[in-house]
């Protein structure tokens, strides 16, 4: 299932377009909107648990490991 999202900060990400492809990177500014699916995972940091997520796009390309406090859903 696809969900509108929005970022609430300006963030770089690494896309992965393909598995043959080197990853992308991009500047994604805040209040930009993504229509995305989203794995949600927790991962431990230093500084204790952090929910992050992968997101899969609409137009093929993903990137993994984006923290929830930099998105939010607005459907």
């Amino acid at each position: 299932m696809y969900h509108t999202i929005e970022f609430n900060a300006n963030c770089t990400v690494d896309f992965e377009t393909s598995p043959r492809q080197p990853l992308e990177r991009l500047r994604i500014r805040r209040g930009t909107q993504f229509s995305a699916q989203i794995r949600p995972y927790v991962v431990e940091t230093t500084n204790g648990f952090q929910e992050v997520a992968d997101l899969f796009f609409a137009e093929g390309a993903a990137t993994r490991g984006v923290p929830f406090e930099q998105f939010c859903f607005v459907d």
